[in-house]
């Protein structure tokens, strides 16, 4: 199996007068096959990805939220969901995305809500003949380890992306305990998003950071699950895109608010450490 690393645009100015060439040369230097970053709503700035894309020579992942953004707008209903993901799959489909990462739903709908919502998002995915890959995400449907396994056993044939942070935040822990079983969700997982969260927050100051290190493991031994069951379906490409990001996350000094630690080096240390973990698991699988 073949480990492809994405960088994440996430922090990165990629509207007008982005620097795409030096956005190319740094992913080329560091091994990323292409990027992973937000389907512009706008047809021309789409134009201008596209365009800029295939310039770079970059491949893309197409990031879609089907609320309107990160926290969905509360007042759009299902029907409204699934209209702005099919105008999603179908804009994400011009600019030639190899597939669609959606942060979907609301964390406030109840679960058969949350069933109806899915089963059409999947139908819509079917229907455009493109992969869609729902991500696990704090305000989204899928905030909760344990909502998302009811809605496995009911939708299985979902697949997603796997942001573990997430639901480390949530429940308040490493899900490490043996009533923790993770193994319906792992097993349906298409993406890795690979940032590193701890008990009281979805990314730790520098992953490389001894305090951090139990941390570290866990999000390690899940991504190898996936590879695993990935290998063992007969996938021939995993994609992974390590997300650390700014907004919030990146941890800042009191009163300077000085970041703690560059984002792009955080990106390149996890991207040159997963792919030193994936060659030593491909050795042993």
């Amino acid at each position: 199996m073949q480990l492809d690393l994405f960088r994440s645009l996430w922090g990165w100015p990629a509207g007008p007068g982005a620097d795409w060439a030096r956005c190319g040369a740094e992913c080329r230097e560091n091994g990323f096959v292409g990027v992973e970053t937000r389907l512009p709503a706008d047809p021309f700035a789409r134009r201008a990805l596209k365009s800029a894309l295939a310039e770079q020579g970059l491949d893309y992942i197409a990031v879609v939220f089907t609320g309107g953004d990160v926290i969905p707008d509360q007042s759009w209903a299902p029907a409204q969901h699934c209209d702005r993901l099919a105008a999603a799959i179908d804009g994400a489909g011009q600019l030639g995305a190899r597939f669609v990462n959606v942060l979907a739903g609301n964390d406030r709908w109840p679960l058969a809500m949350q069933v109806d919502f899915f089963g059409r998002a999947q139908a819509l995915a079917d229907a455009a003949g493109i992969m869609c890959s729902f991500e696990i995400h704090r305000a989204t449907s899928l905030y909760s380890p344990w909502l998302t396994l009811d809605l496995i056993a009911q939708v299985p044939q979902l697949r997603f992306t796997a942001d573990l942070s997430h639901w480390v935040v949530v429940s308040e822990r490493l899900l490490n305990d043996p009533a923790d079983d993770l193994s319906p969700f792992l097993n349906r997982v298409h993406h890795v998003q690979a940032r590193v969260g701890y008990d009281q927050g979805p990314q730790v100051p520098h992953p490389a950071a001894p305090e951090y290190a139990d941390a570290l493991a866990w999000h390690q031994a899940m991504w190898e699950r996936v590879w695993a069951a990935q290998h063992a379906r007969g996938q021939a490409v995993t994609t992974l895109t390590p997300e650390f990001g700014p907004d919030g996350y990146t941890h800042l000094l009191p009163f300077t608010r000085a970041p703690v630690a560059d984002i792009w080096d955080l990106n390149r240390w996890m991207a040159q450490t997963s792919r030193t973990q994936f060659t030593a698991w491909s050795q042993m699988a």
